[in-house]
C-alpha cells in the first residue's frame, strides 16, 4: 500500500450516482446486492489512482473495480456515497469482502508503512507505521492476501520480469508497481 490523497467528487456525482442510489435504496429495501450505479464514476475514481489498485500499489490491467470501504451489507447508507470508495482489483476487493474499516483505509496510508521484498517480492509492513495502525496494517496484509498470496506475487512477479527483462525502464516500474521500484532502487545501493 501506498498513500493515496482523497479525489475530488465528480461535478455530476449527485445527479448520475447519488441521487438515484438513494431513491433505489428506498425502494429495494434489504436488497440482496445494490444496483451499480457507481460504474458511472469508475473512470474518475481509476484515474485519480493512475489505475493502480489501493491495496496492492500496481497497476490492475483488468481496469480494476470500484471498492466499498464500508461495505453494503454492513453501511447501506453509504453505497452510493463517493467518499465510501476506493479504487482496488477485483481480487482483493473479492478477498476483502466485508471486512470494513477492520481493515487498513487507503487513506490513512502514509509514506514507507510498506515496502515490498526482493527476491521473493513479499510486501511487509515498515517501523514508519505508527503504534496505533499496526496491528491494522497487519490484519490487512493477512486478509487480503497481500504478503505472499500466490496471485499477488504471480501480479508482481509480471511486472518484476518485465523490468528484468528491460521491456520496462525503473520509470515505467514505478508507474505500474511503485513499491517493487523502491525494491529495485533500495537494492542496488
Amino acid at each position: 500500500m501506498i498513500p493515496v490523497t482523497r479525489p475530488k467528487e465528480p461535478a455530476d456525482f449527485d445527479k448520475n450516482v447519488r441521487t438515484p442510489g438513494t431513491q433505489w435504496l428506498k425502494d429495494n429495501p434489504g436488497a440482496p446486492r445494490p444496483s451499480p450505479l457507481w460504474n458511472k464514476c469508475s473512470q474518475a475514481l481509476a484515474d485519480h489512482y493512475a489505475n493502480l489498485c489501493a491495496y496492492a500499489a500496481m497497476l490492475d490491467p483488468t481496469g480494476g473495480t470500484v471498492d466499498h470501504y464500508l461495505s453494503y451489507k454492513n453501511f447501506p447508507g453509504l453505497t452510493y456515497e463517493w467518499s465510501n470508495y476506493r479504487f482496488a482489483s477485483g481480487t482483493l476487493n473479492s478477498s476483502k469482502k466485508t471486512a470494513d474499516d477492520t481493515v487498513l483505509d487507503p487513506y490513512d496510508v502514509g509514506p514507507g508503512w510498506f515496502e515490498i521484498i526482493l527476491p521473493s517480492l513479499q510486501m511487509r509492513t515498515t517501523e514508519a507505521i505508527p503504534a496505533a495502525y499496526r496491528e491494522k496494517a497487519e490484519y490487512t496484509l493477512k486478509r487480503l492476501k497481500l504478503r505472499d498470496g500466490e496471485r499477488v506475487i504471480r501480479w508482481r512477479q509480471s511486472w518484476y520480469n518485465m523490468y528484468k527483462q528491460k521491456k520496462l525502464t525503473l520509470e515505467g516500474l514505478r508507474e505500474v508497481a511503485p513499491l517493487i521500484a523502491d525494491a529495485v532502487e533500495k537494492a542496488a545501493l
